[in-house]
């Protein structure tokens, strides 16, 4: 688990390919400091599995599933990459809770200055991801915790302090770049149990039935 606060950014060393799978090194200092075999690091927002590291850089491989589902795909050697080791027990928890399990990626739709902050407008891939956006709740954003500002129909918006954006990749992204989207996990879990406990299937329903009045008599609130 992960709490979407980037440690260090990250640079791709090497790259291979074979079909959809991938193995990725990735230079960094920060999260191989006391790393070993079979840890969890979060790369731009995907939970990826160190297969073998030394003291500036680790390996992991990437599945055929992470690779349809996230942006890794599109990484090139030299790209700069977020990257944050799993949470220790007893730590703060500045974040949200992040599992590392991206549902999929949206696209940059309008970057623009408000005062002392940056607003990402980002439109999502799918019209099922926005299921789960609302306005003040919490958004991964390739492995970023951030607040939601405003969510519509097809898009959603996010505000960025100066030292975030500073000190993670998101700074590079620009219109037309593709991010990794994690949507809060609290959520997800909420609306399977109610439609599950109702016999129906999330596919089968386009529109959510999450209103207060829904959860509290169903013994949420």
């Amino acid at each position: 688990m992960f709490t979407g606060l980037v440690e260090e950014v990250g640079r791709m060393r090497s790259i291979s390919r074979q079909g959809e799978a991938m193995k990725l090194t990735i230079g960094a200092e920060v999260v191989t400091r006391g790393v070993a075999l079979g840890d969890s690091i979060s790369v731009n927002g995907v939970c990826l599995t160190v297969t073998s590291y030394d003291a500036a850089s680790f390996t992991a491989d990437v599945m055929p599933e992470t690779y349809r589902k996230s942006s890794l795909h599109l990484l090139k050697p030299g790209d700069s990459v977020n990257l944050e080791r799993a949470m220790q027990a007893g730590a703060r928890f500045g974040g949200h809770i992040v599992q590392g399990h991206v549902d999929g990626t949206g696209k940059v739709i309008a970057r623009y200055v408000d005062a002392n902050a940056i607003v990402f407008r980002i439109e999502p891939d799918t019209q099922e991801q926005l299921r789960y956006i609302i306005p003040k709740g919490s958004i991964t954003i390739d492995g970023i915790s951030l607040t939601v500002v405003e969510a519509s129909n097809d898009h959603f918006t996010v505000s960025i302090i100066p030292h975030t954006l500073a000190g993670t990749a998101l700074r590079l992204r620009q219109p037309g770049d593709t991010v990794n989207l994690e949507s809060d996990i609290i959520g997800k879990y909420v609306d399977h149990l109610l439609h599950f406990r109702s016999g129906t299937q999330p596919a089968e329903k386009p529109q959510s039935k999450l209103t207060a009045d829904y959860l509290t008599q169903h013994g949420f609130m």
